[in-house]
């Protein structure tokens, strides 16, 4: 075992970071390449679009529980982590590499780009998925619980947030293709190195009294009752992929109604699991409910991700003169190029998810961290997505104007350094240490549910006539998760 692993030194913190880091890598590149490369070089409509992402969270469902689980029970390579990080680094920077390579990939096999797309995004997203749990689970496995832990949480996003600040950089200075190809590097080297320096435990901490008491909270046969909460979002996940890969879009007409139906069943679910905790509280409880509150984030967040480059297209260049776009005026430092229109919302987006990644990078170590350990993490944790939430309004008011766009932007990374740092301290406290990748596994599932949801929500903007209706629904997702954050236990300090 390394000296700096001994005694938890900074750098030690910084080093078990990186496969997340790989992970958080891959994600930017995607949120600043993949709507934008396949609107512009393959001519997929927004709905189209959303339909590629939808491979992630398909993906995650299959992948996530299975590597979780697997994960806990296995050992080579030195780890039960260890080997996961490799396999999906590898793959994820193979698939990486085959973005760009869409129509050679469809010339050489016959299939359209459509499909080809689809295939690419979701072994892309496998990998994410492979890798997603055991580069978040060893960081739990390395660190006791308390403040070790959720220091090691916070060094996780500052490192990941500030290579994704150089994701978007790149993608801004450079162009998105540039991103892509540095990204196959980053993802590669951030999955192998680490887990050569790392030495993981056998044997995992001592179990929380609670969860001691309730060993098989997350054993397979329980699965299902521990997901109650999200019933209404496993439904219409079904009905997406019943209604786009079997029905060929047959049921379009009733997606919107479902997805109403399906949300309003999960504030009723969300209610009766509050009712119950009330009357019998128990960890088990408090792990629903900080899935329930984290999926209706992850709702308005993966929509973000999805939907914002053609709110900027249709709503902001309209509006904006491409010579005086400050986007246009910071990528000009690096490429003297005079960008087209889809270039130009393309370097607004990267631009502004650089801000969001700046303040989700500093904020974790700077601010929450410290005030965590005054207020709680519960609470700091309310704060931030309240912050996120006012952000995402304001751009619904007025996100029109390109300075207001970044100005939102650092406002809702608040909560974007809150969402992936301390929600991961706060969960890991509360389940059973010698089954962390069971639950990350399970905790995942609050966010590839709501990520099926966001077809449902391209309708609905799509059918508004307004893209600015988009930034309605996050503020209102954000808002209902924030009402359900209230209801979660803060644990002692």
């Amino acid at each position: 075992m390394l000296t700096i692993q001994k005694k938890r030194t900074n750098a030690f913190y910084a080093l078990i970071s990186l496969p997340a880091t790989a992970v958080g890598f891959c994600l930017s590149t995607q949120v600043a390449a993949l709507s934008w490369i396949l609107s512009t070089q393959y001519n997929l409509h927004m709905e189209d679009v959303a339909l590629v992402w939808l491979a992630g969270p398909v993906s995650g469902i299959i992948a996530q529980p299975i590597v979780g689980l697997m994960s806990d029970k296995s050992w080579f390579m030195g780890g039960r982590r260890k080997p996961y990080i490799v396999i999906g680094g590898v793959l994820g920077a193979v698939m990486l590499l085959a973005l760009p390579q869409l129509s050679f990939i469809g010339q050489w096999t016959g299939a359209s780009i459509f499909t080809v797309a689809i295939v690419v995004s979701l072994l892309l997203d496998m990998s994410v998925n492979v890798t997603f749990n055991p580069a978040r689970a060893i960081i739990a496995d390395v660190t006791p619980p308390g403040v070790a832990r959720t220091k090691g949480y916070s060094w996780m996003q500052v490192v990941s947030g500030t290579f994704g600040i150089a994701a978007y950089f790149v993608s801004v200075a450079f162009g998105n293709l540039a991103l892509i190809y540095t990204a196959a590097v980053v993802v590669l080297l951030f999955s192998i190195v680490p887990v050569l320096f790392v030495q993981e435990p056998r044997e995992l901490h001592p179990e929380t009294p609670a969860a001691a008491a309730n060993p098989n909270a997350a054993g397979v046969n329980n699965t299902l009752s521990v997901l109650f909460p999200l019933y209404g979002f496993i439904a219409f996940g079904v009905f997406v992929v019943v209604n786009k890969m079997i029905l060929n879009g047959g049921w379009d007409p009733l997606q919107t109604h479902v997805m109403y139906g399906c949300l309003a069943a999960t504030l009723v679910l969300g209610a009766i699991v509050i009712v119950r905790a009330q009357r019998q509280p128990s960890d088990t409880r408090e792990f629903q409910k900080i899935l329930l509150a984290h999926a209706f984030s992850w709702l308005g967040i993966q929509s973000m991700f999805v939907m914002s480059y053609f709110f900027i297209k249709e709503k902001m260049l309209p509006n904006l003169d491409p010579a005086n776009a400050v986007a246009n005026t910071f990528s000009g430092f690096f490429s003297p190029v005079n960008p087209t229109a889809e270039q130009t919302a393309g370097n607004i987006l990267s631009l502004g998810f650089l801000l969001l990644n700046f303040v989700g990078a500093l904020l974790p170590v700077l601010v929450l961290e410290p005030l965590s350990k005054k207020i709680g993490k519960v609470t700091m944790y309310r704060i931030a997505i309240a912050g996120m939430t006012a952000g995402y309004f304001w751009l619904y008011v007025a996100g029109i104007r390109e300075s207001i766009f970044y100005a939102a932007m650092i406002i809702c990374g608040i909560g974007w350094s809150a969402v992936i740092s301390i929600v991961f301290a706060i969960m890991t406290e509360k389940v059973n240490a010698g089954k962390m990748g069971v639950f990350m596994g399970l905790f995942n599932f609050s966010v590839v549910l709501p990520a099926m949801m966001t077809p449902g929500v391209s309708k609905l903007v799509s059918d508004s006539g307004d893209y600015s209706v988009l930034f309605l629904v996050i503020a209102l997702c954000l808002g209902v998760s924030l009402v359900f954050w209230l209801f979660v236990r803060e644990e002692p300090r």
